[in-house]
Formats: C-alpha cells, structure tokens, sequence
C-alpha cells in the first residue's frame, strides 16, 4: 500500500458550474500508485549564421555542447532530481547532427515528507544546486539543429520527456532543466493519465493540486521570459510556452558582431530572427506583412 496526498470536493464558479477542488487529504491506496505523470519540454535555441562557414561551425558547436554524453549528464542529474533509480541508458550521437538518449528510470523508497514536498507548486533546483524515487517510468531527448541556407537562420531543437509512475511528479526537475539550456523559446507539456484507486475502490485522476507549470518556474525565469497558458483543467493538461523578453544582436550572431554590420543590414537580420522566434512562439507562419 501506498499513501498519497489528493485533493477531492467542489466549488461553485461564476457561472454557476461545478468543478473538482483538491484538498489535501492523506489517503490509503489499494495498491500502486500507477497514475502517469508526464512533462514534455521543447527549448530552440535560435541563430543568425551567414556563410557557409560560419553554418557548419554553428552546428558543430550544437553538437559539441549538447552530445550524447552531455545529454546523459543532464537527464542523469534530472533523475537524481525527481529521486529515480537509473536501470538502463542508452544514447547515440548521429551523422550528419544530433542526439538522442533513452533512460529507464524505477521510483526508490519515498518517505511521507518527500512525497508531500514532491506535491507542492514550487520551484525546482537549479543546476549548482541538484539534490539526491519511479516505475515503469523513463527520460528520454532528443536534438534537431537546422538551418535555412538562404536567409542565415539556423535553430537547435531539443525534445525532452519526462514521464514518471508513482507519487513524484517530473515537474520537480523543471527549473534545473531550463537552466541547462540557452534557450530562446520554451514549450512545456505537462498531463496525468489515468488513474490509482483507494481501498473503497474511488478513482483517483490526479493525486495533486495544480492550475499552472508557471507555480514550477523560478523567479528569475519568470522574469527573462514572456509566458502564456494554455490550460485544459478538466482533462488534466496544461500546457505553457514562454519567450524571450530581451532581445540583443550579438547574443544571435555567430562568428561576427553586429558592430561589423552596417545599420540596414542589422535592422533586415533583426527582422528575420524575430519573425522566427515569434513563429515558432506562435507554432504558425505569420503574414509577411506582419510587423514583429
């Protein structure tokens, strides 16, 4: 038997509608807690790379700083994160570009206080600060750098999942992961399936209280980027994207600076950069037209 922490009432809303409430009461189960809790998490990492040159030293540096090796550090620190046992890692770096890694991951012992703080809407720790529990359960990601040879824009994507059975949620390594990253562009999935049953025999389709990933966001994150929710409450998903707020040339140009650039030429690379950024924001292609 496991114990978990489950919210269960109603409330009225303004519409006169009904709607579950979570309040926080220790439950027995019957069994394992087998609800599924899974966090997709999408960084692009965009750049403005002219010549030939300057693209292939671009991607050999996505390469270089994020190979497989790499990759298995930061999903290795991810499960020491969220306190799973590592059972099996497989990685593989690919030719022409990118990576990719698969860990299996089982849930360890978990004491009452850490599955409470496991339950509660806070931040994560950052990547200096990483701490040392999942069955049948994995991390894996996967990296996409590309390129547009005509207009210089090059992006890195990096695809992770995080999908854990039991009382820890993934969304305890969600800060350390943003940090791992230089990221421009943020997307994140977060969803529990199915259910866990009590020992009167109640579903149970969520063992925790939450209305926004932004509650897992840092301070700091919070304010370098522009947010936006996108919430089903009743299906259980929510769904944030976040944006840069600052926007500076140099930090986007590889392998020159915008000091070499005369101001037409800064101002038509400005142009194509943020139309990219705010596309892949926006998941759709904007009007030419379109200021950005």
């Amino acid at each position: 038997m496991h114990n978990s922490r489950f919210l269960e009432g109603n409330r009225t809303t303004g519409d006169g509608r009904h709607q579950a409430l979570v309040d926080y009461t220790r439950i027995r189960l019957h069994g394992f807690n087998n609800l599924t809790k899974s966090l997709s998490f999408n960084i692009y990492d965009v750049c403005y790379a002219k010549t030939e040159a300057q693209r292939r030293a671009y991607i050999e540096y996505i390469d270089e700083e994020y190979n497989a090796e790499r990759l298995t550090e930061i999903l290795t620190n991810v499960a020491e994160i969220i306190g799973a046992n590592v059972l099996n890692v497989a990685r593989q770096d690919y030719d022409p570009q990118g990576a990719s890694v698969t860990i299996l991951i089982s849930e360890g012992p978990v004491s009452p206080e850490e599955a409470e703080e496991s339950a509660e809407a806070r931040p994560g720790p950052l990547p200096d600060d990483v701490v040392a529990h999942l069955d049948k359960s994995h991390i894996t990601v996967h990296t996409y750098p590309e390129m547009h040879p005509d207009k210089g824009v090059s992006t890195f994507r990096a695809d992770i999942d995080v999908s854990t059975c039991g009382v820890i949620s993934p969304l305890t390594a969600l800060n350390y992961l943003i940090h791992s990253f230089d990221s421009d562009i943020v997307t994140m999935d977060y969803r529990v399936r199915g259910f866990t049953r009590d020992v009167e025999g109640h579903k149970h389709f969520i063992d925790h209280e939450i209305n926004s990933i932004q509650n897992y966001l840092s301070d700091d994150t919070k304010e370098r980027y522009q947010t936006l929710d996108v919430n089903v409450y009743q299906e259980n998903i929510f769904h944030t994207k976040m944006i840069l707020r600052e926007f500076d040339l140099d930090n986007y140009l590889f392998g020159e600076s915008s000091a070499d650039l005369d101001r037409e030429e800064a101002q038509s690379i400005r142009r194509h950069l943020r139309r990219e950024m705010m596309e892949i924001f926006a998941g759709r292609n904007l009007p030419a037209n379109q200021e950005v």
